[in-house]
């Protein structure tokens, strides 16, 4: 499949060590999403380590094509995701506050050697996408808009329709 998404926690050295991952349609496919047609993203992490602290700022830059909710044609949107997460061992869950200020605070085992960002990265470019996912004005196809609005209904097809005869009680 290409990238795994993974930053190796055990012997990760102090400072800042960098990852860069590219993705495409096979990334959502892997977490069973039909709705992604298409996809090209980068993702950069940037991982601080300083004592027990690590830090992860990661940057995911790219588009996605999915369906216009109005017309079924195919939608462009772009993705600009910022992720800052804190990392904490421990069994434990963190207590209620799942942040420190900016961070979001990720949990881990205090024997993981790893911590996989794939699942991360996919959850915060699925929500950073419009719950409503339609062209700008005039940007949908227009065969499309033309049958929405009833442009290529018979005349025949709108009376024998329930809705037809409903149609006539407005007019």
């Amino acid at each position: 499949m290409g990238e795994n998404f993974i930053i190796p926690l055990n012997g990760l050295a102090a400072g800042e060590t960098v990852f860069s991952w590219h993705a495409d349609k096979e990334f959502f496919e892997r977490f069973d999403n039909s709705e992604i047609l298409q996809a090209q993203f980068d993702a950069r992490v940037s991982v601080e380590k300083s004592g027990q602290y690590i830090g992860v700022d990661c940057n995911v830059q790219g588009q996605v094509t999915v369906e216009c909710d109005r017309c079924l044609g195919e939608l462009v949107l772009p993705v600009d995701v910022k992720i800052m997460l804190s990392v904490k061992y421990g069994e434990n869950e963190v207590s209620d506050d799942l942040s420190e200020g900016e961070r979001e605070v990720v949990a881990v085992s205090a024997d993981s050697a790893e911590l996989d960002m794939a699942q991360i990265i996919y959850d915060y470019v699925c929500l950073s996408l419009p719950m409503q996912r339609v062209h700008a004005p005039g940007g949908c196809d227009p065969a499309a808009m033309k049958y929405l609005e009833g442009g290529d209904a018979q005349d025949g097809e709108a009376a024998d329709s329930p809705f037809g005869m409903l149609k006539d009680l407005l007019g």
